[in-house]
């Protein structure tokens, strides 16, 4: 390219000016996935334009950062309808190209790539192939945490960077005992099914019912027909009691000998299922979860 201006210290002004009076030619399509650029063992920085994957699949990477973090300076110029861009590292190796065309120059020899360089708000992209397939660079492609991997001194690399392992979903018992405890202190009212107040087994179905889980109405019935009878106990199982001589009792399991239930003198509480009150009065457990 003989026809170069400046180098790339060229004011924003200039060339955000360059960009309104000629438009983006690169489609404005969705940007797609949120991709990385790593060099060797460094991600690039991009304070600006970020790459994308446009609807073809193609990765496409602003020039200027890219080709600065593989030790390349760039100069650039308007051609007609297009935008000129060169590049030189320090050995003096360059490479050429136009926005709009699917040609590039390395070292003067003229090359054809299936897309070529794109303008796109003010920004010159290439896509990430043309720097394999120009420069003979092996690229990795970390699909688990959406990195480009330019291999540029001939060198496999892990990634520079790991996607966020996501906080696992907390297991079904674990949401019934955080609603079950959010009802600490409610008090007992008899037939009572809502936070205004609530019987055992009213308490009971409210905090299953959150998790869509249907029981029968009274602790009786519960105990006759609802799940599968388990002796060892885990977070989340119902567990009885007899207070006279049938079934009048029902709370959840929390583990650790504990259970939170609505009892008749305190209201919603935890209490031992070894007590010297409860322990007697426990007659066994059903698991619905």
């Amino acid at each position: 390219m003989k026809r170069l201006l400046k180098t790339v210290v060229l004011s924003c002004a200039v060339w955000l000016s360059a960009s309104a009076a000629h438009g983006a030619t690169a489609s404005a399509d969705s940007a797609g996935p949120d991709v990385k650029i790593q060099i060797n063992d460094k991600l690039v920085a991009f304070p600006e334009a970020q790459p994308y994957i446009d609807g073809q699949g193609q990765t496409l990477v602003p020039v200027r950062p890219v080709f600065e973090a593989m030790g390349y300076r760039m100069d650039w110029s308007m051609e007609g309808d297009g935008v000129e861009v060169a590049l030189q590292d320090a050995k003096r190796k360059t490479i050429e190209l136009k926005t709009g065309t699917n040609e590039v120059r390395v070292d003067g020899k003229k090359m054809t790539v299936p897309t070529g360089a794109q303008f796109r708000d003010g920004t010159v992209y290439v896509p990430l192939r043309v720097v394999s397939e120009s420069f003979g660079y092996m690229v990795q492609w970390d699909n688990d945490n959406g990195i480009a991997i330019v291999c540029q001194d001939g060198k496999y690399h892990s990634p520079a960077w790991y996607k966020p392992v996501p906080a696992p979903e907390p297991a079904p018992s674990a949401k019934l005992l955080d609603a079950a405890k959010t009802m600490i202190g409610v008090p007992y009212v008899w037939g009572g099914t809502t936070p205004d107040g609530f019987d055992c087994s009213g308490f009971v179905n409210y905090v299953f019912d959150g998790l869509g889980v249907d029981l029968p109405r009274t602790s009786r019935s519960m105990y006759d027909t609802a799940g599968r009878t388990v002796t060892g106990l885990q977070p989340g199982d119902l567990v009885f009691f007899n207070i006279g001589r049938v079934t009048t009792h029902v709370g959840i399991y929390m583990g650790e000998g504990q259970f939170i239930s609505a009892t008749t003198s305190r209201g919603v509480r935890i209490d031992s299922i070894w007590s010297s009150y409860w322990g007697p009065k426990y007659i066994g457990a059903k698991r619905v979860l």
